[in-house]
Parts: C-alpha cells; structure tokens; sequence
C-alpha cells in the first residue's frame, strides 16, 4: 500500500527540475524512503528551479554543535504522479534521503515551500530501508510560500508524548513549535500566518456606518461577559475605538489561523448550499413582485406553496433585479455574484424548499398539543423543559406566577395538584425570568414579544400535555408585571387564543434555541478551547491528538457567522425576535453558563430530569424513559466517556502525571483565565490535579462539540423549515378583549394569526438559513470515525477506538428498537418523525451529504 508525504501541489510542480537528494559524505549511509502525497491545488506558474524541499529531524540524536535534533541534508519534491486519496485528485512524490547511521530515527520533518502560491500537506510515510520501519506524519494543513512566512513548515510523527517523556533531541523544536504559534498580540492577521490568538466579540457592529449598526462589544466586562473569539487585528473603527472594522462589501473571507480553514471541496459544497437555499428564498420574494403582493403572509396555502416546483418563467428575470437591489446589503458579493448566474440562466430549473419532515406524513401535525410537549422531549431545544419543583413557579425575585391550581386540576387525569407535583407529573419551559427584562427594548423594533412560562403534564402514557400558558409584558410602571393566562382549549374563540399563545412560546423558544443552545453553548464556548489547545498542548501530546477531530471547522463557520449572521443587520438579526438585542441577549444568558452543567447528566440532575443512580453507567437514571433526547444522549455520553477513560489511562498512570504535565496545567490555566476569561473566578472550575478531572472535562467538551452539537442543529430543517411550526417571531400581541384589536381578531381568527406570523421575508430567509445549518456535507467524519487510519502509532489507542466504534454501532440498533417501540411514544408522536438527532451513524463512510437528520459529527463545523 503506498502511504507518503499527502499534500495538495500543483500538476505543473511535478514537471519542475529538482535537484537530487544529496549524499552524505559517510563510509556507511542509512537510507530513508519517503512518499508524498499532493492533493491538486491551482498554485499558479512556477519558478523554475524553486521546488519545495525538505529536512528530516532525528528523534534520537542532536547535534553537538547546538544540542537540538540533528538535521539531514535537504531532500526536493520531484516528479509527482497523479493519483486518487481518499477520493480526491492528489499527486504522490517519492523521495529519498541518505544520511549517515548516527542520524537514527526521524521524528519530524520541515518543509519550505519555495514558489509563489501554498499547497496543502495530507500525509507523509517514511520507511527505513535497512529495517523496513515506517513512520507516519498526519500533516493536513497548508505549506505557504516561504517568501511570505520567513520560516519553513514542521512536522511531528504521528507518535505522541507527554511533555517530559519527549524525546530530548525534539523537546527544542517542541517548545518552539509552542511559541510560534502563540504570536505577539500585534498586527493584523494575513492568511499565510499560523497564530492563535484571543480577542473579544468586538466585531459584530458597524459603527461607521451609522449609530444603529453599532453594538456593544462582548467580553472583557461584568456588564457583558462573553467567551474569546480568535484574534484578526483589523483595524479599529473611527467612530468606537474599542470596535474592529468590517470589510465594506460583505464577503466569506476572513482570517482564521490556516490549519481551521474549510477544505477547498467543503467551501465549494457550502457555497453551492448556500446558493441553493437563497434561490429558494427569493422565489416567494420574485412571485410575489410579479403579483404585486404585500409582505404579509396573506394564507396558509401561500405558506404550503413555498414546497413545491413552479417553474414561471418570468421568475429569473424578476429574480436578477431582485438580486441586484435587496441581495447584496445582507448577502456577501461572492454569492451575490453565482447567484445572478443561476438567475440570468433562462434554461435553470428553479426549485422550491424541500418538504420539512413536520408536514411530511401530517400537514396538520403542528397544531397538535401532543407534538407542541413532544418537541421539548424530541425536538431542536429538548434540553431546556425542566420539572417543577414547587408551586406555583416563581422568579428569582421572589414574584409568583399567576397560573393557579384551578387553571390545571381538569387536565391532570383526576389527579390533584399537590398530587401532579409529589408525582413528580408537572413540567416547565420557562421563557420567562431571562427574558422579561430585555422585552420593552425589544418590542420597540417592530415586532410583539410576551415572556412565557408554560406548563406541561406528563400523562399515564408518558407524553406531555400542555395545561397552561402565562404570558407576560413590563406593565407601565416600573417592577410592573402584566400577566394574562391561557388554557387548552379545541373549539370557539378559546381554541384560537390557545393558538395564539402556543406560537408566541415557540417564537421564545426558537429564539433561545439558535442564539443559546446553538450558538452560544455550542459554537461560542468552544471556540476558546480550540485557541487553547492550539497554543498550549504541542500536536505531540496525546491529549491534542484526542481533542483535534472535535475542532474541525469550528473556527471557520464561527468566522463565517461573525460575517454574516450574527453581525449588526446580520440574517439573525433580521429573522430572530430578539433583532438588534440578539447577541446581547446571549451574552446575559452567559452569565449563568457553568461548564460542569454541560455534562449531560449534571444538565440532566439540574433540570430534575434525572436522579442520581450509582449503579447506573451514567451515575443517573431518567425520570421517565420516554425521553428520547436523554435515554439517546445518556448512551451516547457514556460511551464517549468511556473511550476517554480508555485513552487517558494509556499515557496517565496515577494523578500526579496530570498535575506534572506543565502542558496540560498551562492549557487548563490559559481556557479558564484568559479564553472563558469572564468566568475565571467561578468555583465550579475542575481543578485539572486529578486522571478523573481530566476525563470529565474532555467527555464534556468532546460532548458539547459532537453529539450536543448534533441534536441541536441537524434537525432544525425537519422540525423549523415549515415556520407555521417553529415561527421564529411574532408581530401582534395577543388581543385583549374590548379592545378594536380583540374586534379584529373576532372577525377572523386565521387572518389574525397570519399576521402575527413574520413577515414572508423573515419567513424564508430563516428557512433559507436553517436549510444550510441542516445539511451534512460530503466530507463530514462522524463521532467514530477519524479522518485518517494513522492519525496515531499507538496500537493500543487503535483498539479502544475500534471499541468505541462498535459501542456506537451497537447504540445504533438499540435507538432503532427504540424508535420501533409503539409504547414510546414521543419518539414518534403525530408529526410521524422518529427521533434520529442522536443517531451516531457510523456507517456513513460515503456520505453523500444533505439534509437527513441523523448523524453525530465529530465537530461543530457548520
């Protein structure tokens, strides 16, 4: 099997003249057979003569002259031949390297690339010839010219080390790598350069272009604590010193360290996504500029007709004006760009949305009360529902809630109040105490939000009823609270201000969704132990090696959302309720984050969902089984923690070699004082001095950035891409009687909740946006997988991973049972979904990609 040097050259790079490998000047040479492969890149033209060249560093030896490892003579890539890795075009390079028999054993190269443009680096294999070892790099990153990084490009082996048990020749060249990586702090950042580095949320407002673009900045203050994103070092703007400058014109480009970038395909896969999605969008807008409609949802078959093929043939003309005008102040300019293509293409099929699964089978599935408490179990936001204590519920402030017993005593099976509750049958979702102090700033932009308490009972057959809904507004005087109840109800007017109610609640719960449990708890505080290990655990510790397939992307797509999304005026804003307040809104919430909490079962025991069980795997046992999100979840935790068990155990022995491993103390240190920096004073902090501090945190993370991830995001299309049943906000108040309003509602029912509804712009941008947050791409590697077969030469870490691929395997066919059990039935419910958001999928080597609703994927990388 031919294994090498893997890297991304250009064809035209094989046709170079490159110089032949030197020969040592020795009685006796040691030779050393590499191969590289090269995935094709468009590099440009080539200078002659420039090749890119490469010296070996011996694990074994150093040189007497400065005591680092010692150096082989410089080898060239030359005549590369063409070849297929992984499915993807690459060129494959042999080399040869003689030294002389002190050099012993290799254990890192350097690579200097001398043209014009950077290459990307996949692999590399050494063999000894005298004894046929080989020896593996694991590069994947980009080579840069060296006329613009001054410094060449090093490699480990895929060997890894506790930092005092390194190999003293490369302990140098360890330490060094370390450094390098860390930056001064200054300057903006250019593409070609590797530095990781913190900075705060100071990007996300435009303050040049007006006063309503600016915004606060997030992190560094008590006022609005936040974590660290990567530093880029624009310039600052003129109107807000402490604010970086945006680009002009809306673009994807902007800098992430090299190595964190998307692959070539994957950009390509995620632009064509994008592309797609947003001519989805505009052909609502372009139908109805042809038919002079109004931006209201006027009827429901106006909605429905979003699904389904319409090829008008007037629709591309419309849509390249339409491009033209409204496009390009949210859209970036590359987009903008393929998108007038594909408009200005008279032979181009326009299709609609995709059919979302909650209308698939049931079109009327949404109005269910049934499928309303089922998706706080089995939706996109299944870990926020909590049980209720005591009641009636109440704030921190002491306030109660104006929901009373005998609001609920008929909906309980017979069973009194005081009886539901020492049951433990009466449930919450609580969109009420964060939220009440953002809503007058928030209802002055053009839309109507109530704060929401709603109440849930589990019934005999295990699935969660709704009794009650409280909706809440600042009254007109200061501390005031006006509160309105509403309770199920099936026919008459009643009915419909159920209606009414429930769609407010799911606005809430949409917004805490995408801005707190998508973005903020799992794209936001990742991204500081990303920056972290990057800086502080060489990439030959063990502990980088275990933590390095989680972080795939993620500092990409959270530059991307900094662009695009969650910036001032950013899609967020446009289609969230919470508009201009959306990130300081997240911020506010941050403030309660606890990283021991993100343990799913910690998460599970806070929100009562769960109690402790020694003798479970887990420590915990669900309160009811019919809780798919945690029977799933707890499942998959334990099977990840057991896989982390497994690896730590092979390089700790006793817990004193965690609390000696000035890497890991450094990296711990650096997540909790300067990356989560706002938080650092928090005394739930691990105390990183023990082996079972250290499995905890990275099951944690490993958790938050995979299957936390996983259930979160991947389902959002299926559940939220018809909007009628997760609407994203909502324009009208519930009407109160006497008023014109309440006259209005009265006189049409439907007509009121349309337009109580977004408008159809917000409406299809935000299923536009959650069409490409829900789609797998080709590339994606899974919770199980890894991206390369010799990512380490640990034997034994490669039997515990293929364990912890069967564990998975095996939790594949248990959710299948459980998703084919009749009695649990809100792993179905009436929307006929089954409950597939923590389906590992492991056996999805080839994917294809697309939107399927299942799939763990080892990273946040979309």
């Amino acid at each position: 099997m031919d294994h090498g040097w893997c890297s991304n050259l250009p064809d035209c790079l094989s046709s170079v003249p490159l110089n032949k490998c030197t020969n040592l000047q020795a009685t006796h040479l040691h030779v050393i057979s590499g191969t590289a492969v090269v995935r094709r890149w468009n590099l440009g033209r080539q200078s002659p003569g420039k090749p890119a060249s490469i010296h070996l560093y011996s694990s074994t030896s150093t040189d007497p002259a400065n005591g680092k490892a010692r150096l082989s003579e410089q080898a060239n890539l030359r005549n590369g031949r063409k070849a297929k890795h992984n499915g993807e075009n690459t060129i494959i390079y042999r080399i040869k390297f003689q030294v002389d028999p002190e050099f012993g054993v290799p254990g890192a190269f350097i690579i200097k690339n001398h043209n014009i443009n950077e290459f990307f680096l996949i692999s590399a294999t050494l063999e000894l010839l005298d004894n046929h070892r080989k020896i593996h790099f694991d590069c994947n990153s980009w080579v840069f010219p060296i006329s613009k990084t001054n410094s060449g490009r090093l490699f480990f082996s895929n060997s890894c080390y506790l930092p005092n048990l390194t190999p003293e020749a490369l302990r140098p060249l360890r330490e060094e790598e370390l450094h390098s990586l860390r930056g001064n702090g200054t300057g903006e950042r250019k593409e070609w350069d590797r530095i990781y580095d913190y900075d705060y949320y100071n990007d996300l407002g435009s303050p040049d272009k007006g006063h309503e673009y600016a915004r606060p900045v997030l992190g560094g203050t008590v006022k609005y604590p936040y974590p660290r994103r990567g530093r880029t070092g624009r310039p600052l703007t003129q109107e807000d010193p402490l604010t970086e400058s945006r680009p002009e014109i809306m673009h994807l480009d902007i800098y992430v360290p090299p190595d964190e970038r998307f692959s070539p395909q994957k950009m390509s896969e995620f632009i064509s996504n994008s592309i797609q999605a947003i001519i989805h969008f505009l052909i609502p807008e372009a139908n109805a500029l042809l038919k002079n409609e109004s931006g209201s949802i006027d009827s429901f078959k106006e909605i429905h007709d979003m699904y389904y093929n319409n090829n008008n043939n007037n629709t591309n003309k419309v849509l390249e004006g339409w491009v033209a005008e409204k496009m390009k102040k949210f859209v970036p300019e590359d987009l903008v760009k393929e998108i007038n293509k594909i408009a200005s293409n008279k032979h181009h099929q326009q299709v609609k949305f995709p059919l979302p699964q909650i209308i698939e089978k049931n079109e009327m599935a949404w109005k269910d009360d049934e499928e309303f408490g089922r998706e706080m179990l089995a939706g996109v936001n299944a870990a926020k529902i909590e049980l209720l204590m005591t009641f009636p519920p109440q704030g921190k402030d002491g306030k109660k809630s104006s929901i009373k017993a005998a609001h609920l005593e008929g909906n309980l099976e017979g069973l009194h109040l005081d009886e539901a509750v020492r049951q433990r049958r009466i449930f919450i979702l609580d969109h009420h105490e964060y939220l009440l102090p953002f809503l007058e700033r928030i209802n002055k932009q053009e839309v109507c939000v109530h704060a929401s308490r709603t109440l849930l009972f589990l019934r005999n057959n295990a699935t969660l009823k709704p009794v009650a809904i409280e909706l809440s507004l600042p009254g007109s005087k200061e501390g005031e609270v006006t509160t309105r109840v509403f309770l199920p109800a099936t026919i008459g007017t009643e009915a419909s201000l159920w209606h009414l109610a429930k769609a407010h609640v799911v606005a809430n719960d949409s917004g805490y969704h995408q801005l707190i449990s998508h973005w903020l708890k799992t794209h936001a505080v990742v991204e500081p132990f990303i920056i972290g290990t990057r800086r502080q655990l060489s990439v030959m510790h063990p502990i980088h090696k275990l933590l390095d397939p989680h972080f795939k992307d993620t500092m990409h797509i959270n530059a991307l959302a900094r662009s695009i999304l969650i910036n001032s005026g950013g899609i967020l804003e446009k289609t969230m309720f919470p508009g201009k307040l959306s990130m300081e809104l997240s911020s506010a919430l941050y403030k309660d984050w606890n990283f021991r909490d993100q343990s799913l079962p910690n998460d599970l025991l806070k929100r009562h969902l769960a109690f402790e069980n020694e003798e479970s795997p887990t420590r915990v046992q669900l309160l009811f089984d019919d809780y798919p999100y945690g029977a799933d979840g707890l499942e998959i935790w334990n099977a990840i923690k057991k896989w982390v068990k497994d690896y730590c155990l092979i390089y700790y022995i006793t817990d004193d070699d965690v609390l000696s491993d000035v890497e890991i103390q450094a990296w711990w240190s650096e997540i909790r004082n300067t990356g989560h920096g706002d938080k650092r004073n928090e005394n739930w902090w691990y105390k990183m001095d023990t082996i079972s501090d250290l499995i905890e945190a990275l099951t944690t993370l490993i958790w938050i950035a995979s299957a936390f991830h996983a259930s979160v995001n991947f389902g959002q299309y299926g559940y939220a891409g018809y909007p009628l049943n997760r609407p994203t906000l909502c324009r009208r108040f519930i009407p109160l009687e006497g008023t014109l309003t309440f006259a209005e509602f009265l006189k049409d029912p439907e007509k009121y909740y349309l337009k109580t509804l977004p408008r159809r712009f917000e409406m299809t941008l935000s299923v536009a946006l959650i069409e490409v947050l829900s789609k797998h791409t080709t590339e994606e590697v899974y919770l199980g997988q890894s991206r390369s077969m010799e990512w380490t030469d640990n034997e034994a870490v490669h039997k515990k991973f293929k364990k912890f691929a069967e564990n998975l395997q095996m939790i594949e066919k248990r959710i299948i049972e459980r998703n084919k059990n009749p009695k649990l039935k809100n792993r179905f419910g009436p929307g006929k979904i089954p409950y597939t958001l923590l389906y590992p999928d492991t056996s999805n080597l080839n994917s294809k990609g697309g939107i399927t609703g299942k799939g763990i994927p080892n990273s946040v990388s979309i």
